[in-house]
């Protein structure tokens, strides 16, 4: 991903809402594959990380991304925001600039 659409993904992603939240127990199975769903479903989301939660952010992004195939957009703060393109080319609801 070059930096001209990471910084397209992100202007998409301030006017976004967080859907999921992370809390005490962390990455689980269940958050991972309903993440997954979300990502094929929006391309596009954003995670939020509850203070109650002891990972970090960063960390957290990075193994959320390895899990769903996914690409971490950024991360600031407590906030994580993920894309993965649609396998099918007709469905792309985000069409990303070259």
């Amino acid at each position: 991903m070059t930096s001209k659409q990471r910084s397209y993904l992100k202007g998409l992603a301030m006017t976004m809402d967080p859907i999921f939240q992370i809390g005490k127990s962390s990455v689980t199975p269940e958050l991972t594959s309903a993440i997954a769903e979300a990502l094929e479903a929006r391309e596009l989301i954003k995670i939020t990380v509850l203070k109650n939660c002891l990972d970090d952010g960063h960390s957290i992004a990075e193994v959320l991304a390895e899990r769903t195939r996914s690409e971490v957009v950024q991360v600031i703060g407590k906030k994580i925001v993920l894309y993965k393109p649609a396998k099918d080319e007709a469905k792309r609801k985000i069409v990303l600039p070259q």
